[in-house]
């Protein structure tokens, strides 16, 4: 499997954090997130999720899936790169969801609809190039004043952040057009935990193009349960 970009950032948190991991690749391109033992850890088919073997109460094994419940969870737990006072929790957690919700799924459809669909739409790669953009300048501007994403500290929010600006080029922009980010962009790049987390990843990022028949598994899933004439 490629690094995906939601993987990077877990592998970001424990690189940082010090804390000894495993990697279990899973081919999306092939359809192995649907297999049951893939399932009962990530009920929504998607990477990442984890499984916690030493959990904090002492107990069986907790799995946990989507890419920012897994970073507060792993803040919580180590209480590392999270802020602990309300305001300062309170603008992590705000960015964190603002990645989730905005800059990764639109980033995402950037993607798709410039790189992956089989049939080039000029309306929606206008649509999605122009949004990532604007967000873009949202966080630029959110920067202007600020070290990091959520204050002084470094956090789960810049985590969160910053391997869905690492494609900048892919997604049609210039990232000199915005100097806040790009300050911000460069700090974090040169972190020796990001430096590691990518280097960790890139035995799995060799790998050939994905095929026709990978693509229909990527962008061609339902629900299973019925049928649309």
């Amino acid at each position: 499997m490629p690094l995906g970009l939601d993987f990077v950032r877990m592998s970001m948190f424990l690189e940082e954090a010090g804390v000894d991991y495993t990697i279990h690749p899973v081919d999306i391109s092939a359809g192995d997130q649907f297999k049951p033992a893939f399932l009962t850890i990530s009920p929504n088919n998607r990477m990442p999720a984890i499984i916690d073997t030493a959990p904090a109460d002492g107990g069986e094994p907790i799995s946990v899936f989507e890419s920012g419940a897994i970073l507060l969870y792993l803040a919580d737990k180590t209480g590392r790169f999270l802020p602990k006072d309300v305001r300062g929790r309170k603008a992590a957690t705000e960015w964190l969801f603002w990645q989730v919700g905005g800059l990764g799924p639109m980033a995402g459809q950037n993607h798709h609809f410039g790189l992956y669909a089989p049939s080039k739409i000029p309306n929606a790669i206008d649509r999605y190039v122009k949004e990532t953009n604007r967000l873009y300048g949202v966080l630029d501007r959110h920067l202007e004043n600020r070290t990091f994403i959520a204050g002084d500290g470094y956090s789960i929010a810049d985590m969160a952040s910053y391997p869905w600006i690492v494609p900048w080029k892919r997604q049609q922009q210039k990232l000199d057009e915005f100097p806040n980010l790009r300050r911000w962009f460069d700090m974090v790049r040169q972190r020796p935990g990001t430096q590691r987390a990518y280097a960790r990843g890139e035995p799995y990022s060799n790998r050939p193009t994905v095929t026709e028949e990978g693509k229909s598994i990527l962008f061609g899933q339902t629900s299973g349960r019925a049928s649309v004439a």
